[in-house]
């Protein structure tokens, strides 16, 4: 059984050939301006990363520029606000990954075990309208909610749970757990979509075999469905690792102010004051740089971790 196993996952490539070519030069055409977007906007732009081995002068032609070598990244990695932006990034990222993928299974599993099409429709459609508003929209009604006399505070102090209205973005301590709960108000519904497609082409043989066996809706969940959707969640676990440092930047820009400015900055937020607002463009392609890399390293690393765990995987 093993053998036949291995055989079919090790089936042969056809070789590249000229007749196989023409047979299907009708997809290369259209992979055509696929590929040129893709050089031109994710390739082209590469060039740019010289500026973080020189000290870049706009006025300046290439060949004019002055060579200092890893600098800027020696100035990064011994930079206190570089290593604060840093915490902060990794820190809103986990949380957003956590409790994205935490919410989303759970909602799908949810939504998966109502019977009535209607209501399943509904709750789906309202869980993932919020995904359609900009972050200008989301952070103001935030901002609004989480105001003195938001309807947070009124809540609160209904209950009897507070004495006193809470100021909720002007402590520190309180702005991860605001970013977080945001990005899942914001994306759980639409996040959920994917994880629906992969439970619908589960057998509904098994389910009813576990019925007849008296497994409860819990039971099937933990036992066939998860198992059903494992492949999936590896799959965008290993994607959202690779976006590690992506812990977003419209909602701390517009939510952040002086107050918590220590627990908000970004790395995106990092490279947009030194690059734009310091002019410091070297500095910042830098702070991009260390961004890709780190990436790319998390993508890999998660992928052979899968690979070596007998797992899905990109690769």
């Amino acid at each position: 059984m093993d053998e036949t196993l291995k055989k079919d996952r090790t089936v042969r490539k056809p070789k590249i050939t000229g007749a196989l070519i023409k047979s299907q030069r009708q997809l290369i055409y259209m992979s055509v301006p696929l590929l040129a977007y893709i050089m031109l906007f994710a390739y082209v732009p590469i060039w740019g990363w010289s500026m973080a081995f020189q000290d870049y002068k706009p006025a300046k032609s290439f060949s004019e520029q002055k060579w200092v070598g890893f600098k800027h990244f020696e100035f990064l990695f011994k930079d206190d606000n570089f290593m604060q932006v840093l915490r902060n990034t990794l820190a809103m990222s986990v949380i957003n990954l956590i409790l994205g993928f935490v919410t989303a299974i759970v909602l799908a599993l949810l939504l998966n075990e109502i019977k009535k099409i209607f209501w399943k429709r509904t709750v789906q459609t309202i869980s993932y309208l919020p995904h359609f508003l900009s972050w200008i929209i989301v952070t103001g009604i935030v901002a609004t909610s989480l105001a003195s006399d938001g309807i947070i505070n009124d809540v609160l102090l209904k209950l009897h749970l507070i004495q006193e209205p809470i100021q909720w973005l002007s402590e520190g301590k309180y702005f991860w757990g605001i970013v977080g709960a945001s990005h899942v108000w914001k994306e759980v519904g639409w996040n959920t979509i994917i994880y629906l497609a992969a439970m619908a082409s589960i057998d509904p043989a098994l389910y009813e075999a576990a019925e007849i066996d008296g497994a409860n809706r819990y039971r099937k969940m933990y036992h066939i469905t998860l198992p059903g959707i494992k492949p999936t969640i590896v799959i965008l676990l290993i994607m959202s690792i690779g976006h590690i440092l992506e812990a977003g930047f419209e909602v701390q820009y517009l939510l952040g102010n002086g107050l918590v400015v220590d627990w908000s900055q970004t790395v995106d937020i990092f490279v947009l004051n030194y690059g734009f607002k310091q002019g410091n463009y070297s500095l910042a392609t830098a702070a991009g740089i260390f961004k890709t890399v780190v990436s790319v390293t998390m993508l890999l690393f998660a992928n052979w971790i899968a690979k070596r765990l007998g797992e899905e995987r990109l690769l």
